[in-house]
């Protein structure tokens, strides 16, 4: 086992994967000689070539849409969106033709191309650089969506996308980059969980509270201090946002009977909602409570000196467990 950062460990991940295949290319601004905004590509074009990890135009609209050309001739293309908020410019590109092309062409024709994307907030940075476009992905039909949450399925998880013949919206925590953790890199990827399944990463009995991306972390720490107050809170790390992994949630609802779901991202159309309508209908008669959303506000990014105001936190969280279980709370009111 070797201890990495969450940055580093996706660095290794994309190392392996351009070491055994040669058809595996990056694609992005900034990514070969600075080796991106957050280093994670740091190293990557000295060993491998500038042909193979590609400094690009600040066009994300031309780097898609280039990799939809270099996947078209065999290619393996791993595109750096650099900020989350910068992804929009593309965004007629992937869900038009990258998410569309496998369908359109009868299965002739596959889009293995793995966009990678910091998204969230906490860094204290402007607005479209802490953005949280994760339903708008999720929505369209043909993308996979994914989110690690620690650096040992960040390394796994990163090279199941670049393997997989499926367009994948790779989402990295930019928060969570220099937090450390062990990867074992000796580790096959046929032994490794797939990318699709969810994790439990605490288990309890009470509620079952739901995460993905930095907010896992979050979660974990609200199952333990729920627990000096006696309450049992089972955690569950969806992972995979497109598609969701509903049978790990299903079990644990089935035997919580209460549901809560966190994350950055507005309420309004967003993750939470759908799941929530989906275990609604698939646990109805298990529940013994209302299902909870914990989420981001529903405006625009606020300014870094306002996010923390803006973003879940372990009160919140702690807030919309008390509410499941019908319990008063201190935030009673305030819109979660």
């Amino acid at each position: 086992m070797t201890t990495l950062t969450l940055g580093k460990a996706i660095n290794e991940g994309l190392r392996r994967a351009l070491a055994g295949e040669d058809k595996v290319v990056l694609l992005g601004e900034d990514i070969g000689t600075l080796g991106g905004v957050f280093r994670v590509t740091d190293g990557l074009k000295a060993e491998f070539g500038e042909h193979r990890v590609v400094d690009t135009p600040l066009s994300e609209a031309g780097i898609v849409g280039t990799a939809v050309g270099l996947a078209y001739r065999g290619f393996r293309p791993v595109v750096e969106i650099q900020f989350d908020g910068f992804v929009y410019p593309g965004f007629d590109q992937l869900v038009a033709q990258v998410a569309k092309l496998h369908y359109r062409s009868r299965g002739n024709v596959r889009m293995p191309i793995t966009i990678r994307m910091p998204f969230g907030g906490g860094i204290g940075a402007a607005e479209h650089h802490s953005e949280s476009p994760e339903a708008y992905f999720a929505h369209t039909a043909g993308l996979r969506v994914v989110a690690c949450s620690n650096p040992a399925d960040a390394y796994v998880m990163i090279q199941q996308a670049i393997a997989s013949d499926d367009p994948v919206i790779f989402l990295e925590p930019k928060r969570r980059y220099h937090v450390k953790g062990e990867v074992d890199e000796t580790a096959s990827l046929a032994d490794a969980k797939p990318m699709g399944v969810a994790s439990v990463v605490a288990s309890g009995s009470e509620v079952t509270l739901v995460t993905y991306g930095a907010l896992v972390q979050t979660a974990r720490d609200a199952a333990v201090a729920a627990a000096e107050d006696g309450v049992s809170i089972e955690v569950i790390d969806l992972r995979s946002i497109s598609p969701v992994d509903y049978a790990t949630i299903e079990a644990s609802v089935r035997r919580t009977g209460r549901l809560v779901i966190t994350h950055e991202a507005g309420q309004q159309g967003g993750v939470g909602a759908e799941l929530v309508a989906s275990i609604t209908e698939r646990c109805f008669e298990f529940l013994e409570a209302a299902p909870v959303r914990v989420t981001g506000h529903d405006i625009p990014y606020p300014p870094a000196k306002l996010e923390r105001h803006h973003l879940p936190d372990l009160d919140r969280i702690l807030d919309g467990v008390d509410r499941a279980l019908g319990r008063p709370n201190s935030l009673s009111g305030v819109e979660a």
